[in-house]
């Protein structure tokens, strides 16, 4: 977690690891929102590059276990990069395609970006 500012300047290359992203989630959902008072729908926009293997299925684990139990929905974007994409997008297919909380979607281009958002919002829980 980072304020504002960090967020928007702070520029990094490599070493992504999903994982803590979906733990810090985790944790302020447990703070903050409970799901007995709050509808909880999390997205995750990314290039799909993740440190390691080890740490997508660890993901997995963190996204079946913890939070899509709790959560009304769950959405993945995958965006293309000039640096090349990652492949978690398509872990999540292999793990979670038919998980009716699960959505995800892919940005090549500026105009996908609408429908992507789109996507994520037209079906309800």
């Amino acid at each position: 977690e980072v304020d504002k500012h960090t967020f928007y300047h702070l520029r990094e290359d490599g070493g992504t690891k999903i994982s803590s992203a979906f733990k810090t989630a985790k944790q302020l959902l447990d703070a903050h929102y409970s799901s007995d008072e709050w509808n909880i729908y999390l997205f995750h926009f990314s290039d799909g590059d993740n440190s390691s293997e080890a740490d997508s299925r660890d993901c997995v684990k963190i996204l079946k276990e913890q939070l899509l139990p709790t959560c009304n929905m769950f959405g993945y974007c995958q965006v293309a990069s000039a640096y090349g994409s990652g492949n978690f997008i398509n872990v999540l297919h292999e793990h979670l395609r038919n998980h009716e909380k699960v959505l995800t979607s892919r940005v090549n281009s500026k105009d996908d970006i609408y429908d992507s958002i789109k996507a994520f919002f037209g079906k309800g829980h």
